[in-house]
């Protein structure tokens, strides 16, 4: 059967030479007789696989040399919990601010740590946009800022990078992590799963300032303090070691296509594409406000919902795979992250134009 375009919004679409290379590599990784996932993660096989994919992924966004990269289990939401933890430092509250459903669910773990803070919420507006820099009610005294830069349900993504001052920023970059160059500087911690942007699911990659690395609260867990994975490489306990290599391949990947401000060039290109065909028709429509639209996750309805399980049939049948909306939104959503290719975005466009011809 051939590949479908699968706009999952996670886990996602991998790269077709990612998985080409990974199959070639199956049984025998580089004359080794092994395959990946029965190495030792001591062995020096695997850890010239983890050490090129660090390398590879400072590289692609270059990482200043007093951050730390370490590749963690528990995805991101593990690490709703682990930033107030590690990051706290003797304060007693954290600015959040709440674009959607996972600012929420970052807030609520937070909640169990700290006093939150919410500096700036767009409930209000269901969701539909982000809150401009002036807006944001900062704590001059919090330990640090946590937003999330792309809601993957609602389509919500921030225009800017929030100004902090000498306030750590943290950002769940789970679904734009990798889709264009970034100032990681700004940054105190970026966190991101892995099953969006960069590989199958089970790995979170944490990139974290070296100041903010020792200084957790009473009772961390040492699997939840950063410091323990810091002194071991990411290797305190058994890694997700296959997750790990795919990752890599994946950064090597995107090296080899040119690296992010490449990619940046293709995802603005892919989001673009399919707006215009939203907004160039009364048939379609998305709820978010423009400068706020997603280039990772592109939510959008039809005019009579109950033409949806048609369109996703006929989608089915062409090949477009995985469209239905999140529950709580509806109508559909379009994932198009780093390895969608153009192709499959033209496709569900041509399909966009056809549908409303017979149904619109």
């Amino acid at each position: 059967m051939a590949r479908v375009f699968n706009f999952s919004a996670g886990p996602a679409v991998l790269p077709e030479a990612v998985l080409q290379q990974a199959k070639e590599e199956m049984l025998d990784w580089q004359g080794s007789g092994m395959s990946v996932m029965e190495m030792s993660h001591r062995g020096k096989e695997f850890m010239s696989i983890a050490a090129q994919a660090e390398a590879d992924l400072r590289e692609l966004m270059a990482i200043p040399a007093n951050y730390k990269v370490l590749f963690l289990q528990g995805g991101a939401s593990s690490q709703f919990a682990m930033v107030p933890m590690n990051l706290l430092r003797g304060k007693t509250g954290a600015d959040y601010i709440n674009t959607g459903a996972w600012s929420k669910k970052a807030i609520a773990e937070a909640k169990r740590y700290c006093k939150v803070n919410v500096a700036a919420t767009t409930e209000a507006s269901k969701f539909s946009t982000t809150p401009a820099q002036s807006e944001l009610q900062l704590d001059a005294d919090a330990a640090y800022v946590h937003y999330t830069p792309n809601e993957t349900i609602g389509g919500v993504e921030f225009p800017y990078i929030p100004e902090t001052g000498d306030v750590p920023l943290v950002a769940d970059m789970s679904s734009t992590i990798l889709s264009r160059p970034i100032d990681v500087s700004k940054f105190g911690v970026i966190y991101a799963g892995s099953q969006k942007n960069i590989g199958p699911a089970g790995l979170a990659v944490v990139i974290v300032r070296e100041d903010l690395v020792g200084q957790t609260i009473a009772g961390t867990p040492t699997m939840f303090d950063y410091s323990a994975h810091v002194e071991n490489g990411s290797m305190y306990n058994t890694p997700p070691t296959y997750t790990w290599y795919l990752a890599g391949l994946a950064f090597a990947h995107l090296k080899s296509k040119g690296g992010l401000a490449a990619m940046a060039e293709i995802n603005q290109r892919k989001a673009a594409k399919l707006y215009a065909a939203i907004d160039s028709s009364d048939f379609y429509a998305n709820p978010v406000t423009t400068e706020s639209r997603s280039w990772m996750n592109v939510p959008f309805t039809l005019v009579n919902a109950e033409l949806d399980a048609v369109f996703l049939k006929e989608a089915a049948e062409r090949g477009l795979m995985t469209l239905k909306g999140h529950r709580s939104v509806g109508g559909m959503r379009a994932s198009i992250y780093n390895a969608m290719p153009e192709a499959g975005v033209d496709a569900l466009v041509e399909l966009m134009v056809d549908f409303e011809t017979r149904y619109g």
